[in-house]
């Protein structure tokens, strides 16, 4: 049996979805009811209080573990849940940390998870390390704008990053969490190309097939609405790389393809895909 935590997220989903498809028991961890593939057990916890994920640990042979987050907040051990899966007998976990603990290695998130890495590799399971950078699924934050303005309002209109696809993270997830070959990787995950927000806006509007506006922000501007929905600090820590990525946030990596055997998928297939979410 698997255990996927954040199960009903951009990744969790998708990486159930995967898991359960090639005929592996999955049971799927979320904070709410969810509707999940036929057959995958479900079962409502809470990362935060670990102690409750005893009975769903117990028998499992591999964990993957996505942090909420509140697990990042100071005060927060997410260390326990990898103590109790090594204590209960879990097998494999491949961990969704993030390429920030490289190029950026010094940010408050940053060194927790950096931590949590450690804790991971010393916890005497076998395990594989997940870095993604930007996520694709981030072209979100503008689906009302775009629904109701077509307009898409960003900063920094003509630097970019290679984001990836989540649906590529999970199919590498999946492909860890079932195949020992991936024992101790390390795999930096992007997308095929770097694409800027104003490429990103393009790729909206041929999805959509009606066009869509790009609109500049300034970097306040763009500050003000991310402080909506996050703190200052990680708003201005976003714009830091948003608007000066170092070389090694804009590089192509070549581990998704030396895992799956093929490129990872374009910010346009993304857009494709998930167009309904800016009709």
């Amino acid at each position: 049996m698997i255990v996927v935590t954040g199960a009903t997220g951009n990744i969790g989903r998708p990486l159930t979805r995967a898991l359960a498809e090639a005929g592996q028991r999955v049971t799927a961890v979320s904070r709410h009811a969810a509707a999940l593939p036929d057959g995958v057990e479900h079962v409502v916890a809470d990362l935060a209080e670990p102690a409750g994920l005893e009975p769903v640990l117990a028998g499992a042979k591999a964990l993957f573990l996505l942090l909420s987050g509140d697990l990042h907040a100071a005060g927060a051990n997410p260390a326990d849940v990898v103590e109790r899966a090594a204590r209960a007998g879990v097998g494999r976990i491949v961990l969704l940390s993030t390429l920030g603990v490289v190029t950026r290695p010094f940010g408050t998130t940053r060194v927790a998870m950096r931590e949590l890495e450690d804790a991971v590799r010393e916890s005497g399971v076998d395990w594989a390390l997940l870095r993604p950078g930007g996520f694709a699924s981030n072209a979100l934050w503008w689906a009302e704008s775009v629904r109701t303005r077509r307009v898409v309002e960003a900063p920094f209109g003509d630097t970019g990053v290679p984001v990836i696809d989540p649906a590529d993270i999970a199919e590498v997830a999946a492909a860890c969490l079932v195949d020992e070959v991936h024992t101790g990787g390390v795999y930096e995950l992007t997308g095929p190309a770097v694409v800027t927000p104003r490429e990103q806006a393009a790729a909206i509007a041929a999805a959509l097939g009606s066009p869509v506006r790009f609109h500049e922000q300034t970097r306040e501007e763009a500050k003000a609405g991310m402080t909506r929905s996050m703190p200052g600090e990680l708003a201005d820590d976003t714009l830091d790389i948003l608007g000066s990525p170092s070389p090694a946030e804009v590089r192509v990596s070549p581990d998704v393809e030396r895992v799956l055997g093929r490129a990872p998928r374009s910010f346009a297939d993304w857009a494709a895909r998930n167009v309904a979410a800016f009709r």
